[in-house]
């Protein structure tokens, strides 16, 4: 077995591409490594009022601009995040993804996609939450894409 990593600095995400001629036990034991190795929780630094907050990444269900600022939504919270959308598309994994000018959704915490009665947009509905994000027009195949590559994980 030969291992090469290579380096390339115009990657959003880094990535693990394991090639082999068949799957084998082997090759499941060193795909469990790299997924414990990797699976350490991530947390940003969000706030609500004078209080810090380090929330973890994969607890957020979208990043939205309002006119206060940047909010993160979780199910049960909303907190301010002092980062800009296009700093958050840079540094969050890839299961996030921008559906609009003004949010970023966690594509592994939607629940259903519809249209809603504004015929350019759709709205994204969260598991276990009652919270709604509108997608627009322009993002919606990407979503669906994103939701499809998720379902075959």
């Amino acid at each position: 077995m030969k291992i090469r990593i290579e380096v390339e600095d115009g990657l959003r995400e880094d990535e693990i591409i394991i090639r082999c001629r068949t799957l084998t036990e082997e090759i499941t034991r060193i795909q469990n490594v790299i997924s414990a190795a990797s699976a350490v929780k991530q947390n940003l630094v969000l706030y609500k009022a004078d209080t810090e907050y380090y929330v973890a990444i994969e607890d957020i269900l979208f990043f939205e601009t309002e006119s206060n600022g940047m909010n993160a939504h979780t199910r049960d919270n909303v907190y301010q995040a002092k980062y800009r959308l296009y700093e958050l598309e840079e540094m969050l994994p890839g299961y996030f993804l921008r559906i609009s000018k003004s949010a970023i959704i966690n594509v592994r915490e939607v629940y259903s996609l519809r249209k809603s009665n504004l015929s350019t947009t759709s709205v994204a509905a969260f598991s276990k939450s009652h919270k709604q994000v509108f997608v627009s027009r322009l993002y919606v195949k990407l979503l669906k894409e994103k939701l499809a590559e998720m379902r075959m994980r």
